[in-house]
């Protein structure tokens, strides 16, 4: 997105708080570089200091700050952990945030549709035009791909190798999204699927993208769901699940595969353990999420489940958010049609800044496998060369 040309505020009218923060970041106020900010409005000074991450965001949806390479500008502040500032000078939203975690289960069965509402029924042009031709919402696999495309069906691959899936087995498939691991893995390996989401959107369109296939799509939350199955999926869909939930979705699991199957999750993980979610993610991109860290999911395997191998490809996710960015601002000709100019802001904000925090390496991409302690044969990982 290109930088504005309106009037800039003097770099000297900037709080102290803040010019600091940006100078230990290698950030200069309205400087040359891709990477420096260019302030257009004073307003934005109170709404960080008073509102830390998410005023910050609210500025740039609000056109008070822009700077030519957003991701790179996030990358240096995350790098110097401003975040750690911000939250120090906004310490009642933090603890209000962490006091609802605590007391609420955000994720419950009542609220587990919110997010599908939210954020995933937005509209599927929107999807159509930013993701792959499978409309793959998750990190692709970039190590031997070269472009989104080859990147997401390498992933979807490595998917089903590491699930060692067989033809006529039952895969299911928890959050599936626009239907495209059901598509890919009943017409590659022979499986029959049966894909569940809370996003009525996303039910239609892999109904249609799956029809005459042996898939099932469904809407319905996973502590619905009965029977059991060969193998169990679940990509991009375990951040929506909240901690309070985690030993009713490790439950599940072990309810749901048959005793000699394999489960793979696939979730994004975070570099340590955080009380609550960041506020701007939380209010306009996706409500009621939890980044897990590597103990929030180890203390709730003991007596379950057995972890048969732990896969980090965490800056993976750099290069997908920019390629989704790419393909958003390619086509934005058209969608500008559905979504105004605070969206499209809004948008690079959230696609840019994510990338930011996986090249921070705050942000993982984690793949892990699990079995039952009863299964007989020996599992042994795999990353695959394609």
């Amino acid at each position: 997105m290109k930088t504005s040309t309106f009037e800039l505020v003097d770099a000297q009218r900037v709080p102290k708080p803040i010019a600091d923060m940006l100078h230990n970041a290698g950030i200069r106020i309205n400087g040359s570089a891709s990477h420096d900010i260019q302030i257009h409005d004073e307003r934005l000074f109170n709404a960080v200091l008073s509102h830390g991450s998410l005023g910050l965001g609210e500025a740039y949806m609000n056109g008070w700050w822009q700077v030519p390479q957003l991701d790179e500008m996030m990358f240096r502040l995350m790098r110097n952990n401003a975040d750690e500032h911000t939250k120090a000078w906004t310490k009642m939203q933090w603890l209000m945030l962490a006091l609802r975690e605590k007391v609420i289960n955000l994720q419950a069965p009542t609220r587990a549709f919110q997010v599908g509402e939210h954020h995933y029924d937005t509209g599927n042009d929107l999807f159509e035009a930013m993701l792959d031709p499978l409309m793959i919402y998750s990190c692709g696999y970039w190590e031997h791909a070269q472009n989104l495309e080859e990147a997401q069906l390498h992933k979807l691959d490595m998917i089903c190798q590491k699930l060692q899936l067989q033809s006529g087995e039952k895969l299911l498939d928890i959050g599936c999204g626009w239907g495209g691991l059901a598509w890919y893995a009943a017409t590659r390996y022979g499986v029959q699927v049966l894909g569940i989401t809370v996003s009525s959107q996303q039910q239609q369109y892999a109904r249609a993208r799956c029809a005459g296939l042996p898939v099932e799509i469904e809407l319905i939350d996973y502590r619905d769901l009965q029977g059991q199955f060969d193998k169990v999926v679940s990509v991009g869909m375990f951040e929506h699940v909240g901690l309070k939930n985690y030993p009713a979705y490790f439950d599940a699991i072990q309810r749901l595969m048959k005793p000699d199957g394999l489960f793979l999750l696939h979730t994004i993980g975070g570099f340590d353990k955080t009380d609550a979610t960041d506020p701007w993610i939380d209010k306009y991109i996706f409500p009621n999420g939890k980044i897990p860290s590597p103990g929030e999911i180890a203390e709730h395997l003991d007596g379950k489940l057995v972890l048969e191998d732990w896969h980090n490809f965490g800056t993976d996710y750099d290069k997908t958010l920019v390629a989704w960015h790419v393909n958003v601002e390619n086509a934005w000709p058209v969608l500008k049609a559905n979504y105004d100019e605070r969206f499209r802001r809004m948008w690079t904000y959230y696609l840019l800044t994510c990338a930011a925090y996986f090249r921070a390496r705050k942000g993982m991409l984690w793949q892990l496998v699990f079995s039952h302690r009863e299964r007989p044969s020996v599992y042994r990982s795999t990353r695959p060369r394609f």
